[in-house]
Protein backbone atom coordinates (compact mmCIF):
# COMPACT_ATOMS: atom_id res chain seq x y z
CA UNK A 1 0.00 0.00 0.00
CA UNK A 2 2.85 2.32 0.88
CA UNK A 3 4.65 1.45 -2.37
CA UNK A 4 1.58 2.18 -4.50
CA UNK A 5 1.15 5.51 -2.77
CA UNK A 6 4.79 6.43 -3.42
CA UNK A 7 4.46 5.54 -7.09
CA UNK A 8 1.40 7.75 -7.40
CA UNK A 9 3.21 10.63 -5.77
CA UNK A 10 6.18 10.24 -8.11
CA UNK A 11 3.84 10.09 -11.08
CA UNK A 12 2.09 13.29 -10.02
CA UNK A 13 5.43 15.05 -9.54
CA UNK A 14 6.53 13.96 -13.01
CA UNK A 15 3.39 15.33 -14.64
CA UNK A 16 3.68 18.63 -12.75
CA UNK A 17 7.29 19.10 -13.87
CA UNK A 18 6.39 18.16 -17.45
CA UNK A 19 3.44 20.51 -17.69
CA UNK A 20 5.33 23.31 -15.97
CA UNK A 21 8.23 22.97 -18.40
CA UNK A 22 5.85 22.86 -21.36
CA UNK A 23 3.95 25.94 -20.21
CA UNK A 24 7.10 27.94 -19.55
CA UNK A 25 8.41 27.11 -23.02
CA UNK A 26 5.04 27.94 -24.56
CA UNK A 27 4.76 31.27 -22.73
CA UNK A 28 8.29 32.26 -23.65
CA UNK A 29 7.40 31.93 -27.31
CA UNK A 30 4.27 34.09 -27.05
CA UNK A 31 4.69 37.64 -28.35
CA UNK A 32 2.01 39.91 -26.97
CA UNK A 33 0.56 42.10 -29.67
CA UNK A 34 1.13 45.84 -29.26
CA UNK A 35 -1.80 48.27 -29.14
CA UNK A 36 -2.60 49.02 -32.77
CA UNK A 37 -5.95 50.79 -32.51
CA UNK A 38 -6.96 53.76 -30.34
CA UNK A 39 -10.63 54.73 -30.63
CA UNK A 40 -11.67 58.17 -29.36
CA UNK A 41 -15.32 59.09 -28.90
CA UNK A 42 -16.42 62.59 -27.93
CA UNK A 43 -13.90 64.66 -29.87
CA UNK A 44 -13.95 65.49 -33.56
CA UNK A 45 -11.74 67.08 -36.21
CA UNK A 46 -8.45 68.67 -35.17
CA UNK A 47 -9.07 68.08 -31.45
CA UNK A 48 -9.37 64.33 -32.03
CA UNK A 49 -6.36 64.30 -34.36
CA UNK A 50 -4.18 66.22 -31.89
CA UNK A 51 -5.08 63.88 -29.02
CA UNK A 52 -4.34 60.80 -31.14
CA UNK A 53 -0.95 62.23 -32.08
CA UNK A 54 -0.14 62.90 -28.42
CA UNK A 55 -1.14 59.39 -27.39
CA UNK A 56 0.93 57.83 -30.17
CA UNK A 57 3.97 59.66 -28.81
CA UNK A 58 3.60 57.57 -25.66
CA UNK A 59 4.65 54.53 -27.71
CA UNK A 60 1.99 52.42 -25.99
CA UNK A 61 2.95 48.76 -25.65
CA UNK A 62 0.59 45.81 -25.29
CA UNK A 63 -2.73 46.13 -23.53
CA UNK A 64 -1.70 43.93 -20.56
CA UNK A 65 1.13 46.25 -19.52
CA UNK A 66 -0.49 49.57 -20.38
CA UNK A 67 1.10 52.44 -18.46
CA UNK A 68 -2.02 53.99 -16.96
CA UNK A 69 -0.13 56.87 -15.32
CA UNK A 70 1.27 58.19 -18.61
CA UNK A 71 -2.08 57.77 -20.36
CA UNK A 72 -3.97 59.62 -17.62
CA UNK A 73 -1.35 62.38 -17.60
CA UNK A 74 -1.85 62.99 -21.33
CA UNK A 75 -5.65 62.98 -21.08
CA UNK A 76 -5.79 65.34 -18.11
CA UNK A 77 -3.38 67.73 -19.81
CA UNK A 78 -5.94 68.18 -22.61
CA UNK A 79 -7.90 71.32 -21.69
CA UNK A 80 -10.90 70.38 -23.84
CA UNK A 81 -11.69 67.30 -21.73
CA UNK A 82 -14.16 67.46 -18.83
CA UNK A 83 -13.94 63.76 -17.94
CA UNK A 84 -13.15 60.46 -19.62
CA UNK A 85 -13.37 56.68 -19.39
CA UNK A 86 -10.84 54.23 -20.84
CA UNK A 87 -11.89 50.73 -21.96
CA UNK A 88 -9.51 47.92 -22.92
CA UNK A 89 -10.60 46.04 -26.06
CA UNK A 90 -8.64 42.80 -26.12
CA UNK A 91 -6.32 41.88 -27.63
CA UNK A 92 -4.87 45.15 -28.97
CA UNK A 93 -7.28 48.11 -28.85
CA UNK A 94 -8.34 50.77 -26.36
CA UNK A 95 -11.43 52.94 -26.48
CA UNK A 96 -11.49 56.37 -24.83
CA UNK A 97 -14.90 57.96 -24.23
CA UNK A 98 -14.67 61.68 -23.59
CA UNK A 99 -17.10 64.27 -22.27
CA UNK A 100 -15.95 67.58 -23.67
CA UNK A 101 -15.89 70.63 -21.41
CA UNK A 102 -18.62 73.23 -21.89
CA UNK A 103 -17.51 76.75 -22.80
CA UNK A 104 -18.85 79.29 -20.30
CA UNK A 105 -17.20 82.65 -21.00
CA UNK A 106 -14.60 84.57 -22.96
CA UNK A 107 -11.52 85.69 -21.04
CA UNK A 108 -8.92 88.20 -22.23
CA UNK A 109 -5.54 87.84 -20.57
CA UNK A 110 -2.09 89.25 -21.42
CA UNK A 111 -3.34 90.36 -24.82
CA UNK A 112 -4.63 86.87 -25.65
CA UNK A 113 -8.14 85.48 -26.08
CA UNK A 114 -9.36 82.40 -24.18
CA UNK A 115 -12.56 80.56 -23.43
CA UNK A 116 -13.16 79.33 -19.89
CA UNK A 117 -14.40 75.74 -19.73
CA UNK A 118 -16.65 74.12 -17.16
CA UNK A 119 -13.54 72.17 -16.08
CA UNK A 120 -12.03 75.47 -14.90
CA UNK A 121 -9.34 75.52 -17.60
CA UNK A 122 -8.54 78.32 -20.04
CA UNK A 123 -8.38 77.31 -23.69
CA UNK A 124 -6.65 79.74 -26.02
CA UNK A 125 -8.61 80.78 -29.12
CA UNK A 126 -8.00 82.96 -32.15
CA UNK A 127 -11.34 84.77 -31.97
CA UNK A 128 -13.78 85.27 -29.13
CA UNK A 129 -17.04 83.34 -29.00
CA UNK A 130 -19.85 85.84 -29.52
CA UNK A 131 -22.39 83.50 -27.94
CA UNK A 132 -20.63 83.68 -24.58
CA UNK A 133 -20.37 86.47 -22.00
CA UNK A 134 -17.04 88.24 -21.55
CA UNK A 135 -15.25 88.31 -18.19
CA UNK A 136 -13.40 91.47 -17.18
CA UNK A 137 -11.18 91.75 -14.12
CA UNK A 138 -8.78 89.42 -12.37
CA UNK A 139 -11.57 87.04 -11.43
CA UNK A 140 -11.54 84.43 -8.71
CA UNK A 141 -12.35 81.01 -10.19
CA UNK A 142 -14.36 79.82 -7.16
CA UNK A 143 -16.35 83.04 -7.13
CA UNK A 144 -17.10 82.67 -10.84
CA UNK A 145 -18.42 79.12 -10.51
CA UNK A 146 -20.47 80.18 -7.51
CA UNK A 147 -22.03 82.88 -9.71
CA UNK A 148 -22.67 80.39 -12.54
CA UNK A 149 -24.36 78.00 -10.12
CA UNK A 150 -26.58 80.81 -8.82
CA UNK A 151 -27.53 81.79 -12.39
CA UNK A 152 -28.47 78.18 -13.16
CA UNK A 153 -30.71 78.01 -10.09
CA UNK A 154 -32.33 81.37 -10.83
CA UNK A 155 -34.73 82.37 -13.60
CA UNK A 156 -31.91 84.27 -15.27
CA UNK A 157 -30.30 82.81 -18.38
CA UNK A 158 -26.57 82.94 -19.05
CA UNK A 159 -27.38 83.73 -22.68
CA UNK A 160 -28.97 87.01 -21.52
CA UNK A 161 -25.64 88.23 -20.16
CA UNK A 162 -23.16 90.13 -22.34
CA UNK A 163 -20.43 91.03 -19.85
CA UNK A 164 -19.31 90.03 -16.36
CA UNK A 165 -17.19 92.39 -14.25
CA UNK A 166 -15.28 91.06 -11.25
CA UNK A 167 -14.08 93.27 -8.39
CA UNK A 168 -11.33 92.57 -5.88
CA UNK A 169 -13.92 92.62 -3.11
CA UNK A 170 -15.27 89.37 -4.58
CA UNK A 171 -18.38 90.98 -6.02
CA UNK A 172 -19.75 90.83 -9.59
CA UNK A 173 -21.53 93.25 -11.89
CA UNK A 174 -23.56 91.95 -14.82
CA UNK A 175 -24.29 93.71 -18.10
CA UNK A 176 -27.23 92.26 -20.01
CA UNK A 177 -27.63 92.11 -23.78
CA UNK A 178 -30.00 95.10 -23.38
CA UNK A 179 -27.14 97.13 -21.84
CA UNK A 180 -28.59 97.05 -18.33
CA UNK A 181 -26.00 97.00 -15.52
CA UNK A 182 -26.84 94.92 -12.45
CA UNK A 183 -24.68 95.47 -9.38
CA UNK A 184 -24.87 92.25 -7.38
CA UNK A 185 -24.16 91.70 -3.68
CA UNK A 186 -21.61 89.13 -2.52
CA UNK A 187 -24.31 87.00 -0.87
CA UNK A 188 -27.80 85.78 -1.84
CA UNK A 189 -27.01 85.83 -5.53
CA UNK A 190 -29.90 83.64 -6.60
CA UNK A 191 -32.52 85.82 -4.91
CA UNK A 192 -30.88 88.98 -6.25
CA UNK A 193 -30.87 87.64 -9.80
CA UNK A 194 -34.55 86.71 -9.59
CA UNK A 195 -35.39 90.16 -8.21
CA UNK A 196 -33.40 91.82 -10.99
CA UNK A 197 -35.24 89.83 -13.64
CA UNK A 198 -38.63 90.70 -12.11
CA UNK A 199 -37.79 94.40 -12.15
CA UNK A 200 -36.38 94.33 -15.68
CA UNK A 201 -39.49 92.51 -16.93
CA UNK A 202 -41.84 95.02 -15.29
CA UNK A 203 -43.10 97.70 -17.68
CA UNK A 204 -42.98 100.25 -14.84
CA UNK A 205 -39.20 100.03 -14.94
CA UNK A 206 -38.64 99.71 -18.69
CA UNK A 207 -36.11 102.58 -18.66
CA UNK A 208 -33.73 100.96 -16.20
CA UNK A 209 -30.07 101.63 -16.93
CA UNK A 210 -28.44 100.60 -13.66
CA UNK A 211 -29.90 98.29 -11.03
CA UNK A 212 -28.01 98.40 -7.73
CA UNK A 213 -28.73 95.45 -5.43
CA UNK A 214 -25.58 95.62 -3.32
CA UNK A 215 -27.33 96.68 -0.11
CA UNK A 216 -29.54 94.24 1.78
CA UNK A 217 -33.29 95.04 1.44
CA UNK A 218 -32.51 98.08 -0.71
CA UNK A 219 -32.83 98.62 -4.47
CA UNK A 220 -31.43 101.64 -6.28
CA UNK A 221 -32.61 102.19 -9.85
CA UNK A 222 -31.08 104.62 -12.33
CA UNK A 223 -32.98 105.28 -15.53
CA UNK A 224 -31.77 105.86 -19.07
Amino acid sequence: MQLRLSKKILLYIFFIIFLSTLNNKFLSEIKLKNIDNIMIKGLEGEEKKDLLNNLELLNLKNIFFLNKFNLIKKLEANKSIENYTVFKKYPSSIEIRINKTKFLANVFKDGKSFVLGSNGKLIQTVNKNYNLPNIFGDYNKDSFFNLIESIKKSNFELLEIKNLYFFKSGRWDIETNDNIFIKLPKQNLQDSLNLALDLISNNKFKNIKILDLRQDKQVIINGK
